[in-house]
């Protein structure tokens, strides 16, 4: 299995109201993915960081093997969500994927 595993921050010139309409729009579309990309086994978005967190928005998700992370990764269905709820509204990515 890998794990795939991104920390997103949000751009600073949104309002509260926004950034909270943006998380739902993230969480609702990468969650929405789920039985929709071969090898995507768990897909789950955290939007409600501790006061202690320096991130916004983070994606935990599981994968069957390497090969189905790389698929993941140009699948139209994700692109069409990073491209639309993500990558407009965030300021910094950060990744780690691991195997166990």
């Amino acid at each position: 299995m890998v794990k795939h595993i991104i920390l997103w921050q949000l751009n600073d010139d949104l309002s509260d109201i926004q950034k909270a309409g943006v998380k739902n729009g993230i969480k609702r579309g990468l969650e929405g993915l789920g039985g929709k990309i071969p090898g995507l086994l768990e897909i789950k978005v955290f939007t409600e960081p501790l006061e202690t967190s320096n991130a916004d928005v983070m994606l935990y998700s599981v994968f069957e093997d390497f090969a189905s992370l790389k698929g993941y990764a140009v699948h139209p269905l994700h692109v069409d969500v990073a491209n639309t709820k993500v990558r407009p509204y965030t300021k910094s990515r950060v990744c780690m994927d691991y195997s166990e």
